[in-house]
């Protein structure tokens, strides 16, 4: 019974992890809702792309006095703002981003307007967005199940590192290994294939994606070595366990990847 209870405790720490995680992370849809006329408006802001296609705004808007326009530009570049008007369509506003290559980040604002008032859908600061190429499900599902299965194992652990009357070793040993598998060997394939880099942590670059996941593959593998012959070593399994939860709680994709516009030859445009 005791077990049974540890193994739901952990799912449930798994689970809320993971969903902070998604749902604080840069990547993750802004979604709002605004009134305009007397006409409530919904809309989500995708602030993550694929590069195979322009990002196609649209936005219900049945009011038909109600018009926008979207302005645009390359992140952190000193590009002009660009200004494009939705187009209606029916009882929705539609308009288009221009693809960017692997790793670029474009600003960009969604402003409605009627007679009487106009308004920013994402208020003063622009959503940013970044374009990633397709990445295969054979790879990004292996990852995201991987990981998710080493976060469990590694909070079974650190449960187990606490009851005197269990030994971690085992599950220690799991969430090494799924931890080494998920974020050393299917995570830079899945970066490989989203941005054209397989590593961009530490020595090469400081992507924290990257950095956080050797931090923590460190901190286990260091859990495991302490445990050799089969000892517990509860203190530092449950701190192997402590860091792999902080480092879940780090939003995904923060400080990730990122193109650098300046350093094109020749500085890329936007498409016209």
């Amino acid at each position: 019974m005791k077990k049974t209870a540890f193994w739901i405790i952990a799912v449930l720490i798994t689970f809320s992890s993971a969903l902070y995680q998604r749902l604080t992370g840069p990547t993750y849809p802004i979604k709002g809702k605004t009134m305009i006329d007397d006409s409530e408006i919904a809309y989500e802001l995708e602030r993550s792309h694929e590069t195979i296609k322009d990002y196609e705004i649209t936005i219900e808007v049945d009011n038909q006095e109600i018009t926008g326009n979207l302005i645009y530009k390359r992140h952190k570049t000193d590009d002009p703002w660009t200004k494009v008007p939705f187009i209606r369509k029916v009882d929705s506003l539609v308009a288009s981003l221009p693809k960017q290559p692997a790793a670029g980040k474009m600003e960009y604002k969604v402003i409605l307007a009627s007679q009487e008032k106009e308004i920013s859908l994402s208020g003063e600061d622009p959503v940013i967005i970044r374009f990633k190429r397709p990445v295969p499900s054979a790879v990004l599902i292996p990852h995201v199940i991987i990981m998710f299965l080493a976060m469990l194992f590694s909070t079974r652990a650190g449960i187990a590192a606490l009851d005197s009357k269990s030994n971690p070793r085992k599950f220690a040993l799991w969430a090494a290994g799924l931890l080494i598998v998920g974020g050393l060997i299917f995570g830079p394939v899945v970066q490989k294939y989203a941005f054209g880099e397989l590593w961009t942590g530490f020595p090469v670059s400081s992507d924290l994606t990257d950095n956080k996941t050797l931090i923590a593959v460190i901190g286990w593998i260091a859990a495991v070595i302490a445990g050799r012959g089969g000892k517990p070593a509860r203190w530092w399994v449950l701190g192997a366990s402590i860091l792999l939860l902080v480092v879940y709680l780090i939003p995904h994709s923060l400080l990730g990847s990122e193109l650098d516009y300046s350093k094109m030859n020749p500085p890329s445009t936007l498409p016209k």
